[in-house]
């Protein structure tokens, strides 16, 4: 177990603005101190990994949460572009989506996602997701440094 926790950055690609509040709002009532961007394209995602155009500045982020249904770019084009970039292929994702499709499940682990999360509809449910998730990776797992 880590320590010390040291806010972490999470990169949340989410077209769903109602996906997108419920997870702010779970980070505020976890009292998380990590530091949320928010993109809501796949497209949006890559520039802001590679740094590209208005995310020249952007941090690199600690880890990823990833809508499999996005538009411009989906997430599985995301995630097959991260895990087959070497600078990007070591930043866990977690994939965050409502879908409970077998196919998704499968094709996501197989493009090396780090997690598969069938988001919760329920509100408090929601909540209770997100804090296990920052959990996990805040206090159990060993992120690497970048």
């Amino acid at each position: 177990m880590n320590e010390v926790q040291k806010p972490i950055d999470v990169l949340l690609v989410e077209d769903d603005p109602g996906d997108v509040l419920m997870t702010r709002e779970a980070f505020e009532e976890n009292k998380v101190v990590n530091r949320l961007a928010v993109v809501s394209d796949g497209a949006s995602a890559m520039q802001y990994l590679r740094k590209e155009g208005e995310y020249a500045d952007a941090p690199t982020p600690d880890m990823v949460l990833l809508d499999l249904n996005l538009p411009r770019m989906d997430g599985r084009e995301v995630l097959a572009a991260m895990k087959s970039d070497d600078e990007l292929r070591r930043i866990p994702v977690v994939v965050l989506t409502t879908s409970e499709a077998e196919e998704d499940v499968l094709r996501s682990y197989s493009l090396h996602a780090n997690a598969y999360v069938t988001k919760p509809v329920d509100f408090a449910r929601f909540i209770e997701v997100v804090r296990q998730i920052d959990d996990f990776f805040l206090t159990v797992v060993r992120l690497p440094s970048h």
